[in-house]
């Protein structure tokens, strides 16, 4: 990954960070492109100085335009894309507004369309590239109160079999990664918020939901991210691949 230009969108906080972390630690040129400015700007500035190279560009990436802009203003090779920004929800259908269903949407399915369409003429252009898109178990089966989340994540893994096949052709290949539950600030957010008092009791018992007996760690699906990515995984294509300590095949 030596001086490869690497985009990880939602790279500033949690999985995203992880895997801005492990392709800044093997050489790659790094953008975060996030839109938490200040979070961003911290990140970057301390990946630069464990000898990283990162660079944090603010971007909503349900604004078509402005990822456009964004993306324009990185020169070089568009080496990999790692469509990484995400928002969840709680909540069943009913339980699911209008509003909810919008908000969703624009950020984990238009996100992954806004950044990949801004990308793809360029690695086309260069004779290829990497797209690695972040999905969920949640796609492929059903959990409860998901009912939104588990929608935009149907699509994206929906969205990386389009772009895999369409563009197999131009040397470039799209694989999925579905995560299971990971151990990210956003858990221990939730749960200070929903079981204040209870935060280690509700913890224990959400890792326990996995046969492996504990949560996943962002590093371990940025490693999955990396490999993806590298030349070992060059021959992979079109698929998506679980990161879930056994949760979709395993769960009794």
């Amino acid at each position: 990954m030596k001086e490869k230009n690497v985009l990880v969108t939602g790279g500033a906080s949690g999985i995203g960070l992880a895997i801005s972390k492990r392709f800044a630690s093997s050489g790659a040129n790094v953008f975060l492109l996030d839109f938490n400015e200040k979070t961003g700007q911290e990140e970057a500035k301390k990946i630069q100085q464990q000898g990283g190279n990162a660079i944090f560009k603010k971007v909503d990436v349900s604004d078509q335009l402005e990822v456009i802009k964004v993306i324009e203003e990185i020169s070089g090779n568009l080496d990999v894309l790692v469509n990484n920004a995400g928002i969840s929800h709680v909540g069943n259908l009913e339980q699911t507004s209008e509003e909810d269903l919008d908000k969703l949407m624009a950020v984990n399915i238009k996100g992954v369309y806004n950044c990949s369409l801004a990308a793809i003429a360029r690695m086309k252009a260069q004779g290829g590239g990497v797209i690695i898109n972040m999905a969920s178990v949640a796609a492929t089966m059903g959990i409860q109160d998901r009912f939104a989340y588990s929608m935009t994540k149907g699509a994206v893994l929906t969205m990386t079999l389009s772009i895999a096949r369409d563009y197999v052709a131009d040397n470039i290949r799209c694989n999925a990664i579905s995560p299971a539950r990971v151990h990210t600030p956003f858990v221990d957010g939730y749960l200070a918020k929903n079981y204040p008092g209870k935060e280690e009791e509700i913890y224990g018992q959400l890792a326990a939901t996995q046969p492996i007996g504990r949560m996943g760690t962002p590093e371990e699906v940025a490693n999955m991210a990396y490999f993806l990515a590298s030349e070992e995984g060059a021959f992979l294509t079109g698929a998506n691949y679980l990161v879930d300590g056994g949760f979709t095949k395993l769960k009794m």
